[in-house]
């Protein structure tokens, strides 16, 4: 026996008497919003999936190798070779005071 005849001896498909061709407004109007619905729906999972994967991934990447310390000798590095610290407090009084910035900003 054929999967689908199963399904529809289960679902009774077989005995339903044909649909006419007339519609009824009130159905059409539900169904759209149905389909509105579930596509939002369908957005938001999607959403949630991204940012689960996207958490996971960085979770992952940051918890890769704890021992590696690389990231100090390149900071090192950079500020021997006379580059600036963003997070001297000089620089910072100095982006405080930054008139411009702060109209930029909404300060």
């Amino acid at each position: 026996m054929n999967i689908l005849d199963k399904l529809a001896k289960k679902f009774n498909i077989k005995n339903t008497p044909v649909q006419s061709a007339v519609t009824n407004p009130i159905d059409n109007k539900s169904r759209d919003v149905e389909n509105e619905f579930l596509a939002r729906m369908s957005k938001h999972a999607l959403n949630l999936y991204e940012k689960q994967c996207d958490i996971k991934n960085f979770t992952k990447l940051v918890l890769s190798d704890p021992e590696n310390k690389s990231h100090n000798e390149l900071v090192e590095k950079l500020l021997n070779e006379n580059v600036i610290d963003p997070l001297s407090d000089k620089v910072i009084e100095e982006l405080a005071s930054n008139k411009d910035l702060m109209k930029d900003l909404g300060l």
